[in-house]
């Protein structure tokens, strides 16, 4: 993720997960060099894809698309150990994945790796996710629940331009010229993409909800339409800059709102990381994770259910083999939904058109 960008060249970054996710599990288990490299380069050749999973009118593929590669990643693993092998070398081939799909033939990307026997301490610089909602929105919506108090009545908004990274402003602002990022009937998948919406019901409701901020009937709200439609962003080199630093100190992910009100004077205020982040006005800690949890499963999970679960987790470092099937969650009954009966094959295995 730090040594080669893909989202330059407009591919989704599952084409990450895959590969580390056949890194990690070739570790897990041991396996030899060869095979762990093997596994890798067949995990990419299966888990790229374009960035149209998050373009346009977004569907739930988009929340698959992680989950997806990693299945690609343990077949991946299965293929190799049994004795396939990889379109070889993947990434620095003729006709691998850096001559057509990154820089070109002639480019050098560094990857930087620990050292043998140095601490793997990556994770550390993963960011957590207060809000059920794109990462580049995590701090704008905490923002918007500081304005909110501050601009009172918003029906006296004029417009709103959000100053942001690049990144921000075509992925999930205006920049990415989807107009369904704008329409109330949009999927969900859309909305969390679109840093507009987002905004526009953190300033209202002072905060973020995983499924009553996305409901239709919210987004449809007429009041809610108005001052989405007012909102737009704007690249801000330094913004831009501030993304890409590699310090942490200065590493940002938020950007300067600017509001407008009908008399023509303006308020405004910026954030540089969520409230979450561990740089931030409220760093999580494990409440706050086992919080988050809770709430997600709220009337999904059992609440038995979760306390197992809980309680499981609390003892990862001394679980035995034999228990870490219980790393996982059942669904109350009824949550599923009911299955389709139109696919290709139903759930016994038989043709659906037998």
């Amino acid at each position: 993720m730090k040594g080669i960008c893909l989202h330059e060249h407009k591919i989704d970054h599952i084409a990450h997960l895959g590969p580390s996710a056949a890194a990690g599990i070739g570790a897990l288990l041991n396996l030899p060099t060869e095979t762990i490299y093997q596994a890798v380069q067949q995990a990419l050749h299966v888990t790229t894809t374009t960035r149209q999973s998050r373009k346009g009118e977004i569907s739930s593929w988009k929340a698959y698309a992680p989950a997806f590669a990693g299945k690609m990643a343990i077949e991946a693993v299965d293929r190799v150990m049994r004795g396939e092998g990889a379109p070889s070398p993947a990434w620095e081939g003729e006709d691998g994945f850096v001559a057509w799909l990154l820089s070109g033939p002639k480019a050098n990307y560094s990857v930087p790796l620990p050292e043998k026997g140095e601490p793997k301490r990556a994770i550390l610089d993963t960011y957590t996710k207060e809000h059920s909602a794109e990462y580049q929105s995590q701090a704008l919506i905490d923002l918007a629940r500081r304005m909110g108090p501050k601009i009172g009545d918003l029906t006296k908004i004029q417009s709103i331009v959000i100053h942001t990274s690049h990144h921000t402003h075509y992925v999930i602002g205006t920049g990415a010229n989807d107009p369904q990022k704008m329409d109330p009937k949009a999927s969900r998948e859309t909305l969390d993409h679109s840093i507009m919406y987002i905004f526009a019901v953190a300033l209202e409701d002072g905060g973020w909800h995983h499924q009553k901020s996305y409901a239709p009937e919210r987004a449809g709200r007429p009041e809610t339409v108005a001052l989405w439609h007012k909102i737009s962003t704007v690249e801000d080199p330094q913004w831009t800059r501030r993304y890409h630093s590699p310090d942490p100190k200065e590493k940002a992910f938020g950007g300067r709102v600017v509001v407008t009100l009908k008399g023509g004077s303006t308020i405004s205020d910026e954030i540089a990381v969520a409230d979450a982040h561990p740089l931030g006005a409220r760093p999580f800690a494990r409440a706050q994770y086992v919080a988050k949890f809770r709430s997600l499963a709220d009337g999904v999970v059992a609440q038995q259910e979760q306390d197992r679960f809980l309680a499981l987790v609390e003892r990862l470092p001394e679980l035995k083999a034999e228990e870490l099937t219980g790393l996982t969650f059942t669904a109350a009954a009824g949550q599923l939904g009911a299955t389709s009966a139109t696919g290709i094959f139903d759930w016994s295995g038989a043709s659906a058109g037998r």
